[in-house]
């Protein structure tokens, strides 16, 4: 065999190799892209965590602070201080209502997990004005959960964050009830104008983002109700009447890209997000089918439409 031949023969191997290494480094490269993502949003976390506790106060992001905002310049100063809080973990992580509770304000707070019922209750003890109630809450109780501890028809504030059918509550809810101001989480990862929504389960399991609406669907639910957007803090979604929200109405495209496409830390703050990334690059019709197939271990279990 000549040594032409005998290279020939060899070269093949040699492809197969330069492939298997190229898949290997490919590998490699996206492992190291995930680490540094991972080791990113790990220093947020450690800056978050250093920050001075009364900067932020108890909510997740800038929350509190938008809220005291509108408490400020839409309400009258004798509004009634009555809050509801619906989805208050353990009353103090992420709360949109606690600091409301420690200005002496009256409350509901409802928990269905039983470790963190029992924290919220813990706390709840040292808060005069304040009631903490274990309870799934769902589409078929909660009018009647509200009517059982007498909770006025127009309560100042409503925080709805319940990781599962929050569209179908909220809209049990605004059929009897007319809150003052409405904070909502949404499901960030699905942009505009996409409508997706959970559905009444009552065996419920929250799974990797199947859980919650998308703002193109609460922008529907205000229209019906007389309530208008009037921002978006990341995955929290502030609403108020349409006749005190006035001017700060915003589209679900507006408020989608200001509270959370546009915010420059999102993808670090949301890093769990990335493998839904992909539909900020597609067309609405595309989107939808990226979801169909996402979530097709659970087809039957949500609406979607544009």
């Amino acid at each position: 065999m000549s040594g032409d031949e005998s290279l020939t023969r060899r070269l093949p191997r040699c492809g197969t190799d330069l492939s298997i290494a190229a898949q290997t480094a490919h590998s490699l490269m996206i492992d190291t892209q995930r680490l540094k993502r991972f080791f990113k949003h790990l220093r947020y976390q450690v800056r978050r965590g250093t920050l001075p506790f009364r900067r932020r106060g108890f909510s997740s992001f800038n929350e509190e602070q938008l809220l005291n905002t509108y408490l400020r310049e839409l309400l009258p100063k004798n509004h009634s201080r009555t809050l509801v809080d619906i989805g208050a973990g353990d009353g103090r992580t992420g709360s949109n209502s606690l600091a409301l509770l420690k200005q002496g304000w009256k409350g509901l707070a409802v928990e269905y997990d039983d470790r963190k019922f029992s924290k919220l209750q813990d706390l709840y003890r040292r808060l005069p004005n304040a009631i903490a109630s274990q309870n799934r809450v769902t589409p078929d109780n909660v009018l009647a959960l509200l009517a059982e501890y007498q909770i006025e028809k127009q309560p100042t504030m409503l925080s709805l964050d319940i990781d599962s059918y929050d569209y179908l509550v909220l809209e049990k809810i605004l059929s009897q009830f007319r809150p003052r101001l409405i904070i909502t989480e949404i499901n960030e990862k699905i942009p505009p104008p996409i409508k997706f929504m959970v559905n009444y389960d009552p065996d419920f399991v929250l799974r990797e983002h199947f859980f919650g609406y998308s703002i193109a669907w609460l922008e529907e639910l205000c229209a019906k109700h007389g309530y208008a957007l009037i921002d978006l803090e990341y995955n929290n979604a502030f609403l108020a009447p349409k006749e005190l929200a006035g001017s700060r109405a915003l589209t679900a495209e507006a408020a989608y890209r200001k509270g959370y496409l546009e915010r420059r830390d999102r993808r670090e703050k949301f890093h769990r997000n990335e493998n839904m990334e992909a539909l900020h690059s597609l067309s609405p019709e595309d989107g939808v089918k990226f979801i169909r197939q996402f979530f097709a271990h659970v087809s039957d279990k949500y609406d979607i439409s544009i």
